[in-house]
């Protein structure tokens, strides 16, 4: 079924918006003549079905996000079984529990190759020193495992260099992949877009996209839209998570329900952003988040908070405005500034298109996999032609 192209399979812990529009994108983007790519993941959404349209697809359900020692080991035998009947040249893990998991389990089942990708990181400044400290030796374990890294973002790879997550020589720095950067905003697309939110043209809209979770902090977000929102501003969260009942009742607790929306899981995200205004983010910590780049690719002027590899993207007073995390009055007033500046915010936003559209896209991405993927493949054909030859003597 493959001949002579290099096996790559990619394994993903959540396949959706993140690692799963990585994962998927990277595949797309590689020579179908040269790479034969399956995926492996916990669970997924609408994009592991479309991924499953293009390449073979099994799913692992006890490849899941929470730490469950049982779980976890199930896991980590049912992926050894796969490899060892898949026999990949290369191994591609994003995430953190399929990072663990599927690197352990590639290095278990002898795959030659074993590449991961680092959306962000399972350490983080808001958890307690412990475990922090934990996770960060736990990583180091995996990187002597780890034939090369990829990170999303500068940022991202500055901090597994000092950290020492990976020799400097096996790390690589890769984008958002964008398959296309939106050019032009038109009254027609906004109009279009506000008609899907079911807001009118009068109205300014303050959006946001990702999951109810800690990481994004929609707790934050809320409270500080409860300073901006009024008569003529509305705020839209779109994305669903383990948060939505505490940020729904912090809604009703400030009163807020006639003017911050929870849209909930869309499908129809690309279609939606041209009805903002202004895209907010309230995350504590992030990789390089892919709903802020295509928010500056849609000509949508976007605050931020200053985490990671976000500032690979929001260059302050260039691109966009910076605030620290876990800080709702100076989101609110960065918020405010936006909506008052139209003229700055348009200068901002289409200064974010030209960065998007010289820095990020599909192709530069399958070229750093295919001479990653190559790379692996070669090794794997040094070892096999020195096993051969050592066996003849």
């Amino acid at each position: 079924m493959t001949g002579n192209r290099i096996v790559v399979t990619q394994i993903v812990t959540r396949f959706q918006a993140g690692a799963g529009t990585v994962a998927l994108r990277g595949a797309d983007a590689l020579d179908p003549d040269r790479f034969a790519v399956s995926i492996i993941a916990g669970s997924g959404d609408r994009l592991l079905d479309e991924a499953a349209t293009r390449y073979p697809v099994t799913v692992v359900p006890s490849l899941c996000s929470p730490i469950a020692p049982r779980r976890d080991l199930q896991a980590l035998v049912q992926l050894t079984s796969l490899l060892r009947a898949q026999r990949p040249h290369v191994v591609h893990t994003h995430s953190s529990k399929a990072g663990f998991s599927g690197r352990l389990a590639a290095y278990r089942a002898g795959v030659p190759a074993i590449v991961h990708t680092y959306h962000g990181f399972p350490f983080h400044e808001f958890q307690s020193r412990p475990r922090r400290t934990a996770y960060i030796r736990i990583e180091r374990a995996l990187a002597r495992i780890t034939n090369h890294v990829l990170c999303v973002g500068t940022g991202v790879a500055a901090v597994a260099v000092r950290e020492r997550l990976a020799l400097p020589e096996n790390v690589s720095t890769i984008g958002v992949p964008l398959q296309t950067a939106v050019s032009e905003q038109s009254p027609a697309r906004r109009s279009a877009a506000r008609a899907r939110l079911g807001i009118d043209d009068d109205t300014h809209v303050v959006g946001f996209v990702g999951r109810l979770d800690y990481q994004k902090d929609p707790l934050t977000w809320v409270a500080a839209m409860g300073d901006v929102v009024g008569p003529q501003v509305t705020a839209v969260w779109v994305g669903s998570g383990p948060l939505q009942q505490s940020a729904e009742a912090l809604i009703a607790r400030l009163g807020l329900h006639q003017r911050v929306h929870l849209a909930g899981e869309r499908s129809d995200v690309a279609d939606l952003l041209p009805g903002f205004d202004v895209f907010a983010m309230a995350s504590r910590y992030e990789g390089l988040p892919l709903a802020l780049a295509e928010a500056m690719s849609a000509r949508v002027p976007v605050v931020a908070t200053a985490v990671n590899a976000v500032t690979d993207l929001v260059s302050p007073g260039e691109t966009g405005l910076l605030v620290p995390p876990e800080d709702p009055v100076l989101l609110a007033r960065a918020v405010r500034h936006l909506l008052g500046s139209p003229e700055r915010a348009a200068g901002m936003a289409a200064a974010a298109v030209d960065r998007i559209n010289q820095r990020y896209s599909t192709d530069a991405l399958g070229d750093v996999l295919a001479r990653i993927y190559g790379d692996g493949h070669d090794r794997a054909s040094a070892t096999a032609d020195m096993t051969g030859a050592l066996a003849c003597k």
